[in-house]
């Protein structure tokens, strides 16, 4: 009877789980599928995820882009945007943390209170300020604005590697003081060599929220040939004339590419840091 149970109970947790994760799965693999259909079958047949015949040509209908320009210019942009502006992040925000969680200096808890409030401030209400600043410093329709702000750190970040810092014994900084090693030294080999997971961490959602990115490239980029991906499926989408849902799809697939890239590589990384993190505050 026990065993029965038990069977029973496994069977209906996966059972549900298998459900709950096609729920969730669906619209990508609706995506997919769509991807290879005709346009009278996108809408004809839109519940099914079984193309009647495989359409290939979409994905070199769609590569040809728009503008004179490939879609491989705007997977250029977005890889040249998306890449830099992880590094800056990261950096500059270990280095930040490092500061906050380490070195006493006058005013540490007030500037520290200003960031986190800059947690709570909307978006929304930054994007004018932020627009008329970089339209005087003559940033607008270039990459600027996408990547410089990056290389000053990211306040979600800092915090989150503030919390591993402080689970360092300060007996390691001590150690390398008698060695010789300045705060710099203590940093490069002290703490970031131990902020391993936590900046993987950063790293992946760094470059996920950058490279899905579509509101600051549509406010600052004027020319099609900065656009990235984000921005340039956009334009498939003209009112003035015909959809081409095929050409669109098969690039937003492409654009899942990278992303589902970096989650299957690094997913490890992602939950070990994040636990880690947890734990070591």
């Amino acid at each position: 009877m026990y065993q029965y149970r038990r069977w029973l109970s496994s069977t209906l947790y996966h059972g549900f789980v298998l459900v709950l994760a096609f729920i969730v799965i669906y619209p990508v693999l609706w995506l997919v599928a769509s991807s290879f259909k005709t346009q009278p079958e996108i809408f004809q047949s839109a519940h099914s995820l079984i193309p009647k015949s495989l359409h290939v040509e979409n994905y070199a209908i769609g590569w040809r882009g728009f503008g004179r320009h490939t879609f491989g210019v705007f997977f250029r942009n977005s890889f040249y945007i998306t890449i830099l502006s992880t590094l800056g992040q990261v950096i500059s925000s270990a280095l930040v943390a490092y500061g906050f969680s380490r070195i006493r200096f006058v005013g540490r808890n007030f500037w520290f209170t200003c960031m986190i409030l800059t947690m709570l401030l909307p978006g929304q209400v930054l994007m004018i300020p932020q627009y008329v600043m970089f339209n005087k410093l003559g940033w607008v329709n270039t990459h600027k604005p996408l990547i410089i702000p990056a290389f000053f750190g990211t306040p979600f970040f800092v915090f989150l590697l503030m919390q591993f810092i402080r689970g360092i014994p300060l007996e390691l900084d001590e150690s390398a003081k008698i060695d010789g090693c300045g705060r710099y030294g203590i940093f490069l080999r002290i703490i970031l060599p131990n902020l391993k997971p936590p900046l993987v961490t950063a790293a992946i959602f760094a470059f996920y929220w950058k490279w899905e990115d579509f509101l600051g490239p549509l406010i600052y980029l004027q020319s099609t040939r900065l656009y990235p991906v984000s921005l340039a499926l956009k334009l498939f989408a003209d009112p003035a004339a015909v959809t081409n849902w095929g050409g669109m799809f098969a690039m937003s697939v492409l654009s899942l590419v990278p992303v589902f890239v970096i989650f299957v590589l690094f997913q490890d990384h992602i939950v070990e840091g994040i636990s880690t993190t947890g734990l070591k505050g």
